[in-house]
């Protein structure tokens, strides 16, 4: 049977940590990080993810800052909010909660950050440097660093290993390939175009599921004893539960942990990493401003 990967307890144990180092700036300094999230519109799902967020936050010492925009709002509104915040000597990270509506490019958005506060870690020159051997970026994305973060402490080594990554999107696949990498891996991609996935997948040690496809990695495609983080959050019809639904990741969770020596669950895996990462991020982006 595998060894669960408890994400919760893990991130738990981060917040304590950051919550020690705030405690320390705050006594020393009497600064504390602030992290400002801008939110566009009314998405029930960014809504719940932002109050997680401010929550995170206070439980450690953090200063939030949400400035919450109307739906309708310009795409030059936001980047003017964007730019106020760049000068904030008080902001120390800024995350612009996607998706953002329609009518508004995320990039234009999202390049505008300084490349200081971009605490999610999309900025394309933290995205480049990322990419290159001896390169260090400012900040790297929240939910890669996670997983990462969750076979260090786990005690699974990633050097020389054969990793694969399954998906390619710009927010986990394409930047945990490129982390991995970084530690030593030995990285393919699977993605939708690859014919046979499950011959490539069942030779990796690591595997890393961002597909997005509900239960989609059977127990069969693992090789016995494979370390397999499941990124993926996705709902199906369960008229058991009062909601009507369960989440799921891309992983078949009963026939894996019956191979896989170690599996993160959905939910309680990935998830609560996401926020633990973005909190450190915010306080390294504060060390670096603060302690100069």
């Amino acid at each position: 049977m595998a060894k669960i990967i408890d994400g919760k307890a893990i991130a738990k144990e981060i917040h304590g940590e950051i919550a020690d180092e705030v405690r320390s700036l705050s006594e020393k300094y009497g600064k504390v990080p602030g992290l400002a999230v801008v939110i566009v519109g009314m998405r029930k799902d960014s809504q719940s993810y932002v109050r997680m967020k401010r929550k995170a936050c206070a439980e450690v010492g953090i200063k939030s800052l949400d400035l919450d925009l109307p739906e309708d709002v310009s795409e030059a509104e936001v980047i003017a909010t964007v730019h106020e915040l760049n000068a904030n000597p008080d902001v120390h990270g800024i995350l612009v909660q996607l998706p953002l509506p329609k009518h508004i490019n995320e990039e234009n958005v999202l390049s505008e950050i300084s490349i200081e506060k971009d605490v999610d870690g999309f900025h394309p020159l933290n995205i480049g440097k990322l990419a290159m051997k001896g390169r260090e970026p400012l900040f790297m994305p929240c939910t890669p660093k996670g997983c990462l973060e969750l076979l260090s402490r786990s005690g699974i080594s990633t050097k020389g290993k054969r990793s694969v990554v399954v998906g390619r999107s710009n927010i986990v696949g394409l930047p945990v390939a490129l982390l991995l990498q970084k530690a030593d891996a030995t990285v393919t991609i699977v993605h939708s175009r690859t014919p046979d996935p499950e011959k490539i997948i069942c030779e990796a040690d690591i595997v890393i599921a961002a597909a997005g496809q509900a239960m989609m990695i059977k127990g069969d495609w693992l090789k016995p004893g494979a370390a397999v983080i499941d990124v993926g959050t996705n709902s199906v019809d369960d008229p058991s539960r009062k909601t009507g639904y369960r989440l799921v990741g891309d992983v078949d969770f009963e026939e894996a942990s019956k191979v896989a020596g170690w599996l993160t669950p959905v939910p309680g895996g990935v998830g609560p990493m996401t926020v633990a990462m973005l909190l450190k991020n915010t306080l390294d982006g504060a060390k670096r401003k603060i302690i100069q």
